[in-house]
């Protein structure tokens, strides 16, 4: 599966001590969550997966596919921990509120049905936001985070925080406008979409010189990997305005190789886990989290577990900044 740079090639695969991808139980579910809460309430979140969404013609993203229940397969070692102390959240997860996330599984996404794994992804997403109910998406590649987005129409203004490597603006790609090069792009184009911050940029990849201007004209904020080394993660946050609403979309590869092997598109320098952890608290504290994602952990390229096992992690620090939440 190439990377979005359109130029690299997938790490191999490496040994592992977990389960192979191929053997990984759909039954599970993230942390042992149920599927619906027993007293019939809302839940504060919903976790579901989506194996495939725009794929560009002639690929195969399979690998990907995988992604979801990697995660989750990650997460039971810690599921009968769930009242412990979390020093990453200063608190047990869910600080006095059990039951308030639920995980309904992989919503059933078809390879090459674009249009049609689109509208699933969409339509599950309002279905979530009807309930009063934060979308936790769980992918899959980067093209999910378009119709995932395009599902907040009617609750906006929503702003993005996107953490990757790369800035996805490309119009097109192979002919295909919703392919994982674009999301950022269509996101722009979406009206309830009020703004954007983008983190964690570095290196060389898809993006050319238009790419980079017509992002730029629209008005996103450019945060480089650099620069929260540099200056910390609030070169970012302070582009968040007070009390906005904003969806997470994090790719994987925005996260340094070190600690996020299993991506298309390893590249030296990118965040640490401390410092993406401190960018949701950072979130959650400035303003309110409506929805996120994490979409490019490529299971076929991780080591030894250790890229699910970070997003597991991710993936509990959102949820415990959620649950946080007035």
């Amino acid at each position: 599966m190439p990377p979005k740079s359109d130029h690299k090639t997938v790490p191999a695969k490496s040994g592992t001590a977990h389960p192979a991808p191929q053997e990984i139980s759909t039954a599970l579910s993230f942390l042992g969550f149920p599927d619906r809460l027993g007293d019939g309430s809302t839940p504060r979140a919903v976790i579901f997966g989506a194996g495939h969404g725009s794929t560009y013609p002639g690929k195969d993203s399979s690998g990907y596919a995988l992604a979801a229940d990697a995660i989750r397969l990650a997460s039971q070692e810690d599921a009968p921990l769930i009242e412990h102390w979390d020093f990453d959240l200063g608190g047990p997860l869910f600080d006095g509120k059990p039951g308030c996330c639920i995980d309904i599984g992989n919503i059933p996404t078809t390879l090459h049905d674009n249009a049609g794994n689109r509208r699933q992804i969409e339509a599950k997403t309002r279905e979530i936001l009807a309930m009063s109910a934060v979308p936790i998406l769980l992918g899959g590649d980067d093209s999910l985070p378009i119709p995932f987005l395009g599902g907040f129409a009617g609750h906006g203004p929503v702003w993005i925080l996107q953490i990757d490597a790369h800035i996805d603006w490309r119009d097109e790609l192979h002919g295909e406008r919703y392919g994982y090069s674009s999301p950022m792009r269509r996101a722009s184009e979406m009206p309830h979409i009020a703004g954007m911050i983008q983190v964690g940029l570095r290196s060389v990849g898809s993006a050319r010189r238009s790419e980079i201007d017509a992002a730029q004209h629209y008005g996103s904020h450019f945060v480089t990997a650099r620069e929260i080394h540099n200056q910390g993660v609030e070169a970012a946050l302070h582009h968040i305005p007070n009390g906005a609403q904003v969806v997470i979309t994090l790719d994987c590869d925005g996260l340094d190789p070190a600690i996020m092997p299993g991506v298309a598109a390893r590249t030296p320098g990118g965040l640490g886990y401390t410092q993406v952890i401190d960018l949701i608290a950072g979130v959650g504290t400035r303003a309110r989290i409506i929805g996120a994602d994490i979409v490019e952990l490529y299971p076929p390229a991780d080591i030894n577990g250790i890229s699910a096992l970070t997003a597991a992690r991710l993936l509990v620090n959102m949820i415990g900044t959620i649950a946080r939440q007035d």
